[in-house]
């Protein structure tokens, strides 16, 4: 069975991954953290109270031992008072070591020998009360003192664990600095391999979802421009897949239509032509007095009739025409033009028209351009499209700029009409090559079905070039198509 993830599965998924890879990183890091904190912990509760209390343990037992043998030189009660305090001090910090272990924590066996051996000899409490009763010291405090030596003894273990105390708290700070690096360390490499997942994930689905968009979007600027297009590729059985399917299907059926459509007019046209010639030879034959006298009135009527079957038969002819000229359908002859040529050639068909609204005609054409290879009664029609569409929206006594512009670099000729004309809508720039789009300006003003750019579009597009506009409200239109030179030998 074969998984199909669609584009929400696709994110989950990789969303997943991504959170994932993040709180995997989150996990180490609060695992290392806490044994960071258990081993501080540690030291403070532990290692630090063992350091301060064996100093003061050894402080106590020098004083202590500094103050008995003051008292047996001078015999004063005061060092007795002293050594008590001492004494105090002693059992206080030795206690809190001792202590530790109920705490959890593990001390070393000198300690708990220091306290076994202490419990020989007379505490401080009793030796205070034995200092309230006022009696004289002397009766009895030889059996109070600790021996010198055992205070020597003492000394000399509480400096031994004071050392390994430093010791061991120097090598608990060098194993959390050890781990405090890992943790970083490896924060860092589950940060960048979390982003490093996510950047790729970005781009896999961006590129995934990007391509299909850019495809569908030249599908539809191909299928909006009248343009034969070729079926989308079916990547994959996504959201991005069906729309494709479905664009697809509707291009064929749109195409299907459009083809029904041609032959359609191309029949109906075809079909009215008959008759219509009929019609137009007997008003002909009416108005040449074939059939007898008329009258001034009737002439005139016969006059209407022939123009308006003239207009007639010009449309039907646009529309076959139309229905002809299909890209990829036509049956051109090839052969080099030469652009000065093909344009003088092209301004005589149009002249007579100029002159009768008194416009002039401006040429603006370098020397020595290299020919283009084409049909030239086609792209004569097509210019002359140009032009004629320059004339009739241009207002009289105004110019008319024909010229042609060489690209080197891609060995392109470019050719163009400007007319001093009221300019094209911005709207309706984009659909000005589609069959039967006339802008809302010239629905209301001017005559006609919209096929004259169309049938320009036709044939500049079978000829491997392309068409082109520039105009401004107020300020004119430029037309224009470009065409592959001839390739240099």
């Amino acid at each position: 069975m074969q998984l199909r993830f669609g584009i929400t599965g696709r994110l989950t998924l990789w969303f997943l991954v991504i959170i994932a890879i993040f709180y995997g990183t989150i996990l180490v890091l609060y695992l290392n953290i806490q044994e960071v904190v258990r081993q501080s912990g540690s030291i403070v509760a532990k290692n630090f109270a063992i350091a301060s209390a064996s100093k003061k343990i050894s402080e106590a037992l020098l004083s202590m031992e500094e103050n008995r043998q003051k008292y047996l030189l001078l015999q004063k009660t005061d060092y007795l008072a002293f050594y008590n305090e001492a004494q105090k001090a002693f059992e206080e910090n030795l206690t809190q070591v001792i202590r530790l272990t109920a705490m959890g924590h593990e001390i070393a066996e000198g300690w708990r020998e220091i306290g076994r051996a202490y419990k020989n000899y007379p505490n401080a409490a009793d030796i205070s009360a034995y200092l309230a009763t006022n009696a004289n010291p002397s009766d009895a405090m030889d059996r109070f003192w600790i021996p010198e030596a055992v205070i020597n003894a003492w000394i000399n273990i509480i400096s031994a664990e004071r050392i390994s105390n430093e010791a061991e708290i120097e090598q608990t700070t060098r194993e959390l600095n050890r781990k405090g690096r890992l943790s970083a360390r490896n924060g860092l490499i589950g940060l960048a391999i979390s982003s490093l997942v996510g950047l790729l994930g970005i781009f896999y689905l961006t590129y995934s979802m990007v391509r299909p968009l850019r495809e569908l979007m030249e599908g539809i600027r191909a299928l909006s421009s009248d343009r034969l297009n070729t079926p989308l590729e079916v990547r994959g059985k996504d959201e991005f897949g069906e729309l494709a399917h479905a664009f697809n299907e509707m291009s064929q059926r749109l195409l299907k239509e459009e083809r029904m459509r041609s032959d359609f007019i191309s029949m109906l046209s075809h079909e009215i032509r008959t008759p219509l010639t009929s019609i137009r030879e007997s008003v002909n034959m009416i108005r040449e007095e074939v059939m007898g006298p008329i009258n001034p009135r009737q002439q005139k009527f016969l006059e209407i009739a022939g123009s308006e079957i003239t207009r007639i038969s010009n449309l039907l002819s646009h529309l076959m025409q139309a229905s002809r000229l299909e890209p990829g359908l036509l049956n051109m002859q090839l052969e080099p033009i030469v652009p000065h040529t093909f344009v003088t050639d092209c301004i005589k068909g149009i002249k007579l028209a100029a002159e009768a609204k008194q416009i002039g005609m401006t040429l603006q054409i370098p020397d020595q351009l290299p020919p283009i290879v084409g049909d030239a009664k086609q792209l004569q029609q097509a210019m002359l499209n140009y032009l004629s569409n320059a004339v009739k929206f241009s207002e009289p006594n105004t110019q008319i700029t024909i010229g042609v512009r060489y690209n080197r670099n891609r060995k392109r000729l470019s050719f163009f009409v400007s007319d001093q004309g009221p300019g094209i809508l911005e709207e309706d720039q984009a659909f000005l090559f589609n069959k039967y789009y006339r802008g809302q300006r010239e629905r209301e003003r001017l005559e006609g079905v919209g096929l004259g750019l169309s049938i320009v579009k036709n044939i500049i597009e079978s000829h491997h070039g392309t068409v082109w506009v520039n105009s401004q409200v107020g300020h004119g239109s430029t037309f224009g198509f470009t065409l592959p030179c001839v390739p240099d030998r």
